[in-house]
């Protein structure tokens, strides 16, 4: 290598320790730089007791009529469920009732009993369902001892997703589903741009974790999303089985 060729690369990296010598060292940085004040999420009271709703939810029933609620079957006729000992109870045949309210985005809980008469095995025992924007079903069945299809049972997002595990309590006693649901989007034509979400807590265990919904809920074929309403009523089944509900509520997101 030539002398020059040295001496200017010599120049350089003298040029360059200079400039490095020349920057300060950017101070460190404080813990407030990462803190911020607003928006100051709402006060609310939680529920004392026995999954009591906090002070912000719809409460949509009760224990004491079914006034929230309509027959599914033309969305305004009465619900002819039956109101006993605080709970509402299936009617066979009576057909699924949906809430009178629609909602998208929403945190749920509601309570369900199976049938202490053992009727049927695996989908024909202590059967309905929680529909979603009555679309979107979380099974409701008694599988606590009972075999069926796994993304069937309690807990699953019917034919899609099974649960994680089964936390499920003996027919007679109370269990209790806790839902995180993240409505669907669909742009100006009608086109998906974002697909439903749904968490699932049954008796305090997360049994779906932030699952992603390949569609409204089929019992036979692929499902398939179909552009609808940023807000639909919520549904409950009639499977023909005598299942208990009670408190049930929801928290609009």
């Amino acid at each position: 290598m030539n002398t020059k060729r040295l001496m200017l690369l010599a120049g350089l990296g003298l040029l360059s320790a200079a400039t490095f010598a020349q920057e300060k060292t950017p101070p460190p940085m404080k813990p407030e730089a990462t803190e911020f004040y607003t928006p100051v999420p709402p006060k609310i009271t939680p529920g004392t007791q026995n999954n009591l709703p906090p002070s912000d939810a719809i409460v949509l029933f009760d224990g004491s009529s079914l006034n929230a609620f309509v027959s599914a079957r033309d969305g305004s006729s009465p619900a002819e469920w039956k109101v006993e000992d605080g709970t509402m109870i299936v009617q066979k045949g009576k057909g699924d009732i949906q809430s009178k309210l629609a909602f998208g985005d929403a945190q749920y809980h509601l309570e369900w009993s199976a049938p202490t008469e053992i009727v049927g095995e695996g989908q024909g025992r202590g059967n309905s369902g929680f529909f979603l924007m009555g679309l979107y079903e979380v099974q409701v069945l008694d599988s606590y001892e009972s075999k069926t299809y796994t993304n069937g049972q309690a807990g699953s997002i019917y034919k899609q997703h099974p649960p994680l595990v089964n936390p499920l309590r003996p027919p007679g006693e109370w269990n209790y589903y806790d839902i995180i649901f993240k409505a669907p989007r669909f742009d100006k034509n009608g086109m998906l741009t974002s697909p439903a979400t749904v968490t699932v807590l049954i008796n305090g265990v997360l049994v779906q974790n932030n699952v992603i919904l390949k569609g409204p809920t089929e019992y036979i074929g692929i499902p398939n999303y179909k552009a609808h309403t940023e807000e639909l009523p919520i549904k409950l089944q009639d499977h023909g089985n005598p299942v208990r509900f009670r408190n049930i509520w929801v928290r609009p997101l």
